[in-house]
C-alpha cells in the first residue's frame, strides 16, 4: 500500500489559511536548508493530490518555471501526475492532471491501494481535514511559519475529539520556519 503524505504551511496558532483562504502570511523566500528538506520529502512521490482552488495557482505557477527554484524541483512538480479534487470541474484544463469528482477520501483511498510511490496531498484545508478524519494520512509535514493570524482555516476537523500524533522529527530552518513531521497514532 502506498504512503499518503500531507504537506501544509501552517501558522503558529494552527491555521492553514486566513478565513477566505489567503496565504499572504507564508514565509518566502525559503532558504537552502528547507528547500533540501522538502526535496527529500518529495523524492518518493509519484502522484500529487490538489484541491481545485490550490490547483488553479499551483499548476500554472510551476509551469511558468519560477525563478529561484531548481530545474530538478520544477521538473518534479511539472512531470508528476496530478489528481485535482473538484465538484465543479469535469475535465482538466491542465496537462498531466486529471479531475476526480466526488468524495476526496474515496479518491485518495483508491490511490493509496494502487501500487506506486508516495502520494502527496499538497495542501488544501478542506481536503486535509477530510483525509485526516477518515484516517488516510500516513505522514503530516507541517511547516510552521513564524506568524499568528488569530483566525482562519483550521487543519484538524472540529467536533471529532482529538487526533493523537507521534512526532517523528522537528527541524528549525534558517528562514524561521519550523518543520514538524508527525505520524498519526492508530489504535
Amino acid at each position: 500500500m502506498r504512503k499518503v503524505k500531507l504537506q501544509l504551511q501552517i501558522t503558529t496558532d494552527g491555521f492553514v489559511g486566513r478565513p477566505g483562504g489567503e496565504m499572504d502570511w507564508v514565509t518566502f523566500p525559503w532558504t537552502d536548508d528547507i528547500n533540501a528538506h522538502v526535496a527529500a520529502i518529495w523524492e518518493p512521490v509519484d502522484t500529487i493530490v490538489l484541491g481545485r482552488k490550490l490547483a488553479e495557482g499551483f499548476i500554472p505557477a510551476w509551469e511558468s518555471r519560477p525563478a529561484g527554484e531548481t530545474e530538478e524541483g520544477i521538473d518534479k512538480m511539472i512531470n508528476t501526475p496530478k489528481v485535482v479534487i473538484s465538484r465543479s470541474l469535469t475535465e482538466s484544463p491542465w496537462k498531466n492532471a486529471v479531475v476526480a469528482g466526488g468524495d476526496p477520501a474515496e479518491t485518495v483511498g483508491e490511490l493509496k491501494a494502487k501500487p506506486g510511490g508516495d502520494v502527496m496531498v499538497a495542501g488544501g484545508a478542506s481536503i486535509g481535514r477530510q483525509l485526516i478524519s477518515r484516517g488516510l494520512i500516513d505522514e503530516l509535514h507541517l511547516f510552521v511559519n513564524p506568524v499568528a493570524i488569530g483566525a482562519g482555516l483550521p487543519l484538524f476537523p472540529a467536533g471529532e475529539g482529538y487526533h493523537r500524533l507521534r512526532l517523528v522529527g522537528a527541524r528549525a530552518f534558517d528562514c524561521g520556519v519550523v518543520g514538524l513531521h508527525y505520524e498519526p497514532e492508530r489504535s
